[in-house]
């Protein structure tokens, strides 16, 4: 039985609002990753790469999630067969599976950043090992627990997939935000002490942007919304938060050093 069913310009409407958001937060995105690669490329600095590396990642995220309301408007999802090869990977850019695929990347890149940033290189051996075994199950699951039939199951299988990337995304970024503000109480220069601030915010937004995403699906499961909640909306601001926070937390200090 299917969970809920949209007449087709309801529908239409409904994704193109998301396209024309998403569009906004992918050129907000894009704007930053052309000054972080403009700072790398002055200064070849390797923890400037990892940085470059992980937005273009979340701008990966970022343009399957848009791709997949242009499918919708496009209507491209009444022609595609859901068990044919190029239909396993079309349906899975369509529920943001491949957009949370690549932010699994990015939050493990971002475990790396954070050990080269703030413990000199030095990897505590617990932690790494579970970050390592629940990035791969959260890998695995968000790429292939999935249903393209739009049924209450389906929807219970991208609410899962939602619930561990944030507690994947949780793993990394609360740490994070710890030593950023560890960071920020003990650093002397105001400029510095601006610089961790802003990735604390950066961190904490992270993780709540699949937070709400988490909450968008746990909605649409439980109260049968057809479309987008008031917490998709919230999410992709929080993104524009977060990566203006990490551009001002990382970048812009070393601007100003010159």
């Amino acid at each position: 039985m299917l969970l809920f069913e949209l007449q087709d310009p309801e529908e239409r409407f409904l994704n193109s609002i998301g396209l024309i958001y998403e569009s906004i937060v992918i050129i907000i995105v894009i704007v930053l990753l052309i000054l972080i690669y403009l700072k790398y490329r002055e200064k070849r600095h390797e923890l400037t790469l990892y940085l470059f590396a992980i937005f273009i990642l979340y701008n990966l995220g970022i343009l399957f999630s848009w791709m997949s309301k242009l499918f919708v408007v496009l209507r491209l999802d009444t022609v595609v067969g859901g068990y044919t090869p190029f239909g396993w990977f079309f349906y899975r850019i369509m529920s943001f599976r491949l957009s949370e695929l690549m932010i699994c990347i990015a939050i493990f890149l971002s475990y790396i950043l954070k050990v080269k940033l703030f413990h000199e290189g030095y990897y505590n051996k617990v932690h790494k090992y579970i970050v390592i075994i629940f990035g791969i199950i959260t890998s695995i699951y968000v790429f292939l627990f999935y249903l393209y039939e739009d049924t209450s199951f389906a929807v219970l299988l991208d609410t899962i997939a939602f619930l561990l990337t944030s507690i994947f995304m949780g793993m990394i970024y609360i740490p994070f935000f710890y030593r950023s503000l560890e960071a920020y109480k003990t650093v002397k220069e105001e400029q510095y002490k601006k610089a961790f601030l802003s990735l604390g915010i950066m961190s904490i937004c992270y993780i709540l942007i699949f937070v709400n995403f988490f909450l968008d699906r746990l909605l649409i499961l439980l109260l049968y919304i057809p479309g987008f909640t008031p917490f998709y909306y919230l999410a992709w601001i929080l993104a524009i938060v977060a990566t203006t926070g990490a551009y001002f937390g990382y970048i812009r200090p070393k601007a100003e050093e010159k």
